[in-house]
């Protein structure tokens, strides 16, 4: 199973952000991972669709726009217009999540749903032929910064067991707390895809992070 990192640029120095997304792709970071928050579905609010455009032409890497707000139903269009490769709605949000998803796909995206630390994992099972990505919080969304929640290791087992028993080919990702060591245990668990804000934004050497939570250090 190929492993695949994520950059979250809500832990990047916003103010050099071009820099900070060359650094990821220097780094061999697989993917960007763009945190939208509205202000209602979660406290903070964040950028939209014209940031994440300027995003889009500073790098070539995959970016991953992870919809957290009320209603994605309308902002799906604008981030798919904007260049995201991949766009992730909440299953908690207020809009029709089977149509969400097949219009992400209509436009030549791929899917991904997520679901929050209070979700139980299995009220995503339904859509995952309609997804390419299951994303399960390790964290309360819409903060960065926080601690893993360990208790989602049996979520991320439940998702992986599901979906190779019913052979969907879907990624599993997580999100909140990623470091060295929970990257390990999220791996072990059967979680492939792996974003981190601090553990690689910050790091002193970011190729020698994102190696380390791979696993291949």
């Amino acid at each position: 199973m190929e492993i695949i990192t994520a950059a979250s640029v809500l832990a990047a120095d916003l103010g050099n952000l071009s820099a900070e997304v060359g650094k990821c792709a220097e780094a061999d970071v697989d993917m960007i991972h763009f945190d939208v928050m509205d202000g209602r579905f979660v406290e903070q609010i964040t950028y939209g669709a014209p940031v994440l455009k300027w995003v889009r032409k500073a790098t070539d890497i995959p970016i991953d726009a992870h919809l957290m707000v009320e209603d994605p139903t309308r902002q799906i269009e604008f981030f798919a217009e904007a260049g995201a490769d991949i766009i992730d709605i909440h299953i908690e949000s207020d809009c029709d999540v089977t149509a969400c998803l097949k219009r992400i796909r209509a436009l030549g995206k791929k899917s991904a749903l997520a679901v929050k630390p209070g979700t139980p994992v299995e009220q995503a099972f339904s859509y995952l032929p309609l997804c390419d990505m299951l994303l399960i919080m390790t964290v309360e969304p819409g903060y960065g910064g926080q601690g893993f929640i360990p208790e989602m290791l049996p979520k991320i087992e439940k998702a992986r067991e599901f979906a190779e028993k019913n052979s969907f080919s879907v990624d599993i990702e997580v999100d909140g707390g990623v470091n060295e060591k929970t990257a390990a245990l999220c791996r072990t668990a059967g979680a492939n895809v792996l974003v981190a804000g601090t553990a690689l934004m910050k790091a002193a050497d970011m190729k020698a992070a994102n190696s380390a939570l791979k696993g291949t250090s």
